[in-house]
């Protein structure tokens, strides 16, 4: 089999760069190890920014979104039981963030690529890529019990964390940058109107928390705890309890608890691969890099990795500009790296380190210097902006045309 672009990967950011390269007449296949169903069940980040949410646009799948999402103009942070509004609207450009879930994003993508008839090659497994530095790259993988290969012109790799395409790269050849929390976050999602209608990141003694939704009558919200602990070993009952103590009092007093649908906990890392380029290869989102959750950047990130490869690839095949390659780790890099630095800041700002050192400063002098950290930006209009002008996006970089 041939195609122009293989895609390792079928999660949001290679179904997205499939899309847009559809719509481009740039042919591509998508190669998944997991099955559909499983990639749909993974439970993930839903604050869009709005480059975002223009792809999606152009990519021609936001009908749904853009019915179903709900536009939030701001958000809060909480800490000594008060609650401090950063207006994202009133202190960028009139800028906001949607809340509409992974999940949704996904399936709609999952949707369109299906009703275009694209080829997509699900529960793939001993993937592996092959002379990805040379002029005619090929993906071999096993499908049904059969080898299969595919020969291209490029390839993405939008496989994530443990994906196949970084350990493509030489070790030599690439350098790795990371940082381990020593925390995770519990999350329990459950069909519970949200306690308020924008998010809420709160500080307290016993540890980070979060209120967050997916919709009108779905509730997502997360715990911080330590990595020993087990979701299993937290019954619905202790979780919504530990909530309430750690939301401001006039916020948990109007919780609605429920059942939980789905409860899991996530570890916390900062992480960037560079280069996000080696010959014919590109590393996409996940694969690249991982942000802590905090500045709600994951999901975001990728989407700026797909943009600029979308716009790569296609000056690439339309204009057979193949110089334009070279620009791709660095205007991603850059990008990558502003986010990690917002997301970095935002956990250390505003979690328990408990008595880990932390950055070469002691447990407690480290937590003397987030109080005043969070106390200063959140207390002048200045440091406000500067939150909010992180929180909705930084514009995506165009290519150069030198």
């Amino acid at each position: 089999m041939k195609t122009q672009v293989a895609i390792i990967g079928a999660g949001p950011s290679g179904l997205l760069l499939g899309q847009l390269l559809s719509k481009q007449g740039i042919d591509n296949v998508i190669i998944e190890r997991a099955s559909g169903d499983y990639v749909l069940g993974r439970i993930r980040a839903g604050v869009l920014e709005q480059g975002m949410m223009d792809l999606l646009r152009e990519a021609g799948v936001s009908e749904r979104m853009d019915k179903e999402g709900e536009i939030h103009s701001g958000f809060e942070l909480a800490f000594n039981n008060k609650r401090v509004h950063i207006d994202l609207e009133a202190l960028t450009d009139g800028d906001t963030v949607m809340v509409y879930g992974q999940t949704e994003v996904t399936r709609d993508l999952m949707q369109a690529r299906s009703e275009a008839g694209l080829t997509t090659f699900y529960e793939s497994s001993n993937v592996v890529l092959h002379e990805v530095k040379s002029q005619s790259p090929y993906v071999t993988f096993e499908q049904d019990g059969k080898m299969q290969r595919i020969e291209c012109d490029y390839i993405a790799g939008c496989d994530g964390f443990h994906g196949v395409s970084r350990q493509t790269i030489p070790e030599s050849v690439r350098t790795e940058y990371e940082r381990v929390y020593p925390f995770g976050w519990l999350g329990l999602l459950a069909d519970t109107p949200p306690v308020n209608n924008e998010l809420i990141y709160c500080k307290t003694d016993r540890g980070f928390a979060l209120a967050s939704m997916r919709s009108p009558t779905r509730s997502r919200y997360y715990l911080q705890v330590p990595l020993t602990d087990k979701a299993e070993n937290w019954s619905d009952d202790d979780f919504w309890e530990e909530l309430k103590k750690r939301l401001p009092d006039d916020v948990a007093s109007q919780l609605v608890t429920g059942p939980s649908i789905e409860k899991s906990i996530a570890p916390l890392r900062s992480f960037v691969c560079e280069p996000m380029q080696y010959g014919h290869l590109f590393l996409v989102g996940d694969a690249a890099h991982i942000v802590p959750p905090t500045g709600a950047k994951g999901l975001n990130l990728a989407a700026s990795d797909v943009a600029t490869l979308y716009k790569v690839l296609t000056r690439v095949y339309q204009e057979g500009d193949k110089e334009c390659i070279s620009q791709y780790s660095d205007i991603c890099l850059r990008r990558v790296w502003n986010g990690e630095r917002f997301s970095w800041w935002m956990t250390n700002m505003m979690h328990d380190f408990g008595d880990v050192s932390v950055n070469g400063a002691d447990a407690a002098t480290f937590e003397k210097f987030m109080s005043s950290e969070l106390n200063f930006y959140t207390g002048t209009e200045e440091g406000r902006r500067v939150i909010a002008m992180q929180y909705v996006g930084l514009p995506y970089e165009p290519l150069s045309t030198q």
